[in-house]
């Protein structure tokens, strides 16, 4: 009889089972009666009339938006830091951020978590993140998948991704065709790096400039592991008020979200042929991480503003004669904005002016 077992391959399914039981607990935290409790099962159920009167008030023509992100190197600095209970946010926020933009309302989220060996407290951290992150995002972690695989992970080293899935009526549904000349960009305030650019800021700060993880830096006022860790900023409360108190394309033409490729390659994205944006640089003060990090790596303009969203992370083009109140109503929800350009008649492209 051979003495081989699933344990002793490199994966022990007693610690998984004990994983697994946490998980419940964290993803009732964001139901709402949308979510049909079931004590099993194989997928999970998501009930879009859960109030008749309610849905087919507000979805006459719905279509389904869906999403799929990960966090990306950034997870190798909360393995540096062993800090594992905001990359959950990151996750969520990188989803809902993109549904987002075409104006869907999220509904429900799924994760994907990959470890190198079985740990319950690292999963239960990972999953209290991603719990975290749907209640901001008032989106339902409906389930996911937790897989051990010793062989593609060492020890320590996790993979995770994330799929969101939202709902907007058509006549409302957010494609950037009705930007038209005169429109400005009102730009909303980052929390920071976000998820994109880590595996430059990685070579920068820990291989080119050698900086510990725990080590204060005293123009962040902050250590740099607070400073990388700060989780992607979720602007979903803030711009579905937007939405719901100003005309969809007649008010609201576009939304980007500001990821990897920064404000040039996320805002041509939405861009109709024939539009053209130009963006002043010099219409909001870039926020300290960045100017750190620039100086620390010798890094010029033109890559900071490709890599990073330097302090922007979601835009919004709009009728210029609401962009003051689109802006008031922004910081009644604790988020900073400022006009950081306008669109213009010409070939399709968007220009880093100051």
């Amino acid at each position: 009889m051979s003495d081989l077992t699933y344990k002793s391959a490199g994966v022990d399914l007693d610690l998984y089972q004990q994983a697994m039981q946490q998980l419940p607990r964290l993803m009732r935290r964001t139901h709402t009666p949308r979510v049909i409790d079931r004590p099993g099962g194989f997928a999970g159920l998501f009930r879009l009339d859960y109030n008749t009167r309610l849905f087919a008030r507000n979805y006459r023509d719905p279509v389904l938006v869906a999403g799929a992100d990960g966090v990306g190197t950034k997870l190798k600095v909360a393995i540096r830091a062993g800090k594992y209970n905001t990359v959950g946010i990151d996750l969520v926020a990188m989803c809902v951020n993109d549904c987002l933009c075409l104006g869907a309302e999220p509904l429900f989220f799924l994760d994907y978590l990959a470890l190198g060996r079985d740990d319950p407290t690292l999963v239960a951290q990972l999953v209290q993140g991603v719990a975290d992150g749907c209640i901001q995002a008032e989106t339902a972690l409906l389930g996911g998948e937790t897989a051990i695989l010793p062989d593609m992970y060492a020890p320590g080293d996790f993979d995770m991704a994330g799929f969101c899935v939202g709902v907007v009526e058509r006549r409302k549904l957010l494609d950037g065709r009705g930007i038209r000349p005169g429109d400005v960009l009102v730009g909303l305030a980052s929390s920071g790096f976000h998820s994109n650019g880590y595996s430059l800021i990685r070579k920068v700060v820990f291989e080119r400039a050698g900086l510990a993880i725990d080590q204060f830096v005293p123009e962040l006022e902050q250590t740099v592991g607070a400073c990388l860790l700060e989780p992607t900023r979720i602007y979903v409360r803030a711009i579905l008020e937007v939405l719901k108190h100003y005309r969809v394309k007649t008010v609201v033409r576009g939304m980007a979200h500001i990821t990897g490729g920064g404000l040039q390659e996320n805002i041509e994205r939405i861009l109709p042929e024939g539009r053209r944006v130009r963006i002043d640089r010099r219409s909001w003060q870039v926020p300290p991480p960045f100017t750190w990090l620039q100086q620390l790596g010798g890094i010029d303009d033109d890559e900071m503003f490709r890599v990073f969203n330097m302090g922007i992370g979601f835009v919004l083009v709009v009728n210029p004669y609401f962009a003051e109140s689109i802006q008031r109503q922004l910081a009644d929800q604790r988020i900073a904005s400022w006009v950081i350009g306008e669109v213009e008649e010409g070939e399709r492209e968007v220009r880093l002016d100051g």
